[in-house]
């Protein structure tokens, strides 16, 4: 087929460029940037990421433990943008350094099948300019300060130290009077992991509740088993926390992302299909079942 005069080489030009724009959009794109790169020591800067995902592509986000010559004084939530392009995830992070020169921001890894890197980011950290016009204050002398009379405050002490004395009296005698309330048997914490997956296996519930259920098993396991503090954590932190566990990389990227899905599920109204529970299931009974066999002479750590 030719085209004749006729045609508008503006239409062609369309067709020429829509594979192009159609390929680009199919495509995971990830940015960091920074708020400021010239900043005093003790100032604070904002580190932003973000990675934005075509539909259909699985999710997944930037692990930040350390950055070299900074510190992380807050990490905010994961925001979650889902619209006809895709999903884009995003994360800002406070940072400020105490140490003066000319420091990077290092490259960091989206985790996934091909290796994505961020652009490294150059941050200046200096000490505050001295202003010579500013008004010069001496050091003052010490001022002597005439001691308060104690006497009059004795009376304080000789009515609390009997309170005291008082209060420890009619505490045991009310204790021995108590009976030993019996002690319920130590909870083993992997049984009790593996029996509440097997009740969440036969449950069919709505996919919010179901990675509720879910994460919370694995949660309350590393809690009992592991003593870490896992419950009231973000999921950030306990992603940190798990790193101490010396869990295999392939594994701890699988557990972290499907740790991170319950927070897509939960808040960022990710519906997920039969397979992506399933595999999410998978992921928690499969690193239950490690942590236990790499523990198994460990001293199990009580529930409540």
């Amino acid at each position: 087929m030719f085209f004749n005069q006729s045609h508008n080489p503006s239409l062609l030009l369309s067709f020429l460029i829509f594979p192009f724009l159609t390929h680009a959009q199919n495509k995971v794109t990830i940015r960091a940037n920074v708020d400021k790169s010239n900043i005093v020591i003790g100032e604070q800067i904002h580190f932003k990421l973000e990675a934005a995902f075509p539909p259909h592509e699985p999710m997944r986000f930037f692990l930040v433990d350390t950055i070299p010559h900074f510190e992380i004084l807050e990490r905010k939530k994961i925001d979650t943008i889902d619209n006809e392009e895709g999903i884009r995830l995003s994360q800002s992070l406070t940072l400020t350094s105490f140490d003066s020169g000319r420091f990077v921001i290092p490259s960091l890894e989206l985790p996934g099948d091909t290796s994505m890197l961020t652009d490294t980011i150059p941050v200046n950290v200096s000490f505050s300019p001295f202003d010579p016009n500013q008004d010069y204050h001496d050091i003052k002398d010490v001022i002597d300060v005439k001691p308060e009379d104690k006497k009059k405050y004795d009376w304080y002490w000789y009515i609390a130290g009997t309170v005291l004395i008082l209060s420890a009296i009619v505490y045991l005698l009310v204790k021995k009077k108590k009976t030993p309330a019996a002690q319920a048997p130590p909870v083993d914490p992997f049984t009790e992991a593996k029996q509440e997956l097997e009740k969440l296996r036969k449950e069919n519930l709505p996919s919010k509740l179901f990675y509720t259920r879910l994460v919370d098993i694995f949660r309350l396991y590393v809690l009992r088993r592991k003593g870490i503090e896992s419950l009231q954590k973000t999921t950030d932190d306990l992603v940190v926390q798990l790193k101490s566990l010396k869990i295999p990389a392939d594994e701890f990227n699988q557990l972290a992302q499907t740790l991170r899905m319950s927070d897509f599920v939960k808040f960022a109204k990710y519906e997920p299909n039969d397979a992506d529970k399933q595999e999410s299931f998978s992921t928690i009974k499969r690193s239950i079942e490690n942590i236990q066999k790499h523990t198994a002479t460990s001293p199990t750590v009580g529930g409540s």
